[in-house]
């Protein structure tokens, strides 16, 4: 044990893996929980304050604030969906309008494609054909027993959200009467002090993520409405907030927005404003790329580099949840490592 304590590349590479079976098995199952202890702790001088000064115990300013977090989230949902699925009957009712738009745009492609290879048999036509068709076919067949059991894997997703949701509120009302005892018995054992400092600096990374999602959020979809406003397309500005909104997921960002607008505006003959959704989609990334790690690495106290690379080998290790988990896990490494170095070094 003595020689684990003085190799500092061991107790690295042994917190690392302490970590990863963290990450990986204990906190799906103990998320909620988890969630809700962030949430008392960053609230926590807000529902202090409200105790003193309006003398509101501290489990119903948690509530309050819940319901406060929980009718904004509800409200800009409520706004987008509205929207989206208002407009919806429009697009199903142009299906057969745009998909003879995009036969057209295909048969150009092809004559231009059989003029510059110089075939005498358009075998790039027919094989591109027979694929849309093909994909148009199995979109128009799909039977009742595949939409129902689209239907239920839905409604086992809803289940799953909501008993995270319930337990996550449970745990967070119950935690509020009960935090300051919990920290007091954790400050009198000094062996909990670096389990304490690991906390702090998790909370305190959380904290600057969500500022820095928060800000890339405003300014994504803030630049999306103007532009699409200034472009002339119908509720240009409803799209941008909706493209704003789901930047925050880095797979989808706001591509899963601007590229399908990009293709209705193209099959309906609109082409500068085509252009517009593309470019547009890529400035997006582009700012987000460039103002992510400085908004993160900087204000956490973790280069860039670091905040990519963590980015990277979450995705690697825990697939889509990595892009949480990866520089989560780097910060509890590092608070981890200099906690106890930090007391060896003393001792």
């Amino acid at each position: 044990m003595e020689k684990i304590k003085n190799n500092r590349f061991v107790l690295l590479i042994i917190l690392t893996v302490g970590v990863y079976l963290f990450l990986q098995y204990l906190t799906p199952l103990i998320a909620p929980a988890l969630v809700a202890m962030l949430f008392v702790t960053i609230f926590g001088p807000g529902l202090q304050r409200l105790q003193k000064k309006l003398h509101i115990h501290r489990q119903v300013g948690a509530v309050l604030f819940l319901l406060f977090g929980g009718i904004l989230v509800i409200s800009l949902l409520w706004i987008l969906g509205s929207f989206v699925l208002n407009n919806l009957p429009q697009w199903m009712s142009h299906l057969d309008y745009l998909q003879a738009r995009m036969w057209e745009l295909v048969d150009g492609l092809c004559d231009w494609m059989n003029r510059v290879m110089g075939m005498e048999e358009n075998h790039f036509q027919r094989g591109l054909q027979n694929w849309l068709q093909s994909g148009t076919d199995i979109f128009r067949e799909t039977d009742l027993n595949t939409m129902l059991d689209y239907s239920w894997s839905s409604v086992k997703w809803l289940g799953r959200v909501g008993t995270f949701v319930l337990i996550f509120i449970v745990s967070s009302v119950l935690l509020a009467k009960d935090y300051d005892e919990f920290m007091n018995k954790l400050l009198e054992k000094e062996e909990c002090h670096v389990l304490l400092e690991v906390i702090c600096g998790v909370i305190r990374y959380i904290a600057v993520y969500v500022k820095a999602q928060m800000i890339l959020i405003l300014v994504n979809a803030s630049v999306c409405s103007i532009v699409l406003a200034i472009a002339g397309i119908p509720s240009g500005i409803l799209w941008g907030l909706l493209a704003g909104v789901l930047d925050v997921f880095p797979f989808i960002g706001t591509g899963i927005v601007l590229i399908p607008l990009a293709i209705l505006q193209l099959i309906g003959g609109h082409y500068v404003t085509a252009v517009v959704c593309v470019l547009l989609s890529f400035a997006c990334v582009a700012i987000r790329d460039m103002l992510e790690p400085r908004l993160i690495g900087k204000k956490a106290g973790i280069r860039p580099i670091a905040v990519l690379l963590a980015l990277y080998v979450g995705i690697q290790l825990f697939g889509l949840w990595g892009i949480i988990k990866g520089p989560l896990g780097l910060v509890i490494i590092r608070e981890s490592y200099e906690g106890i170095t930090k007391r060896l070094k003393n001792s």
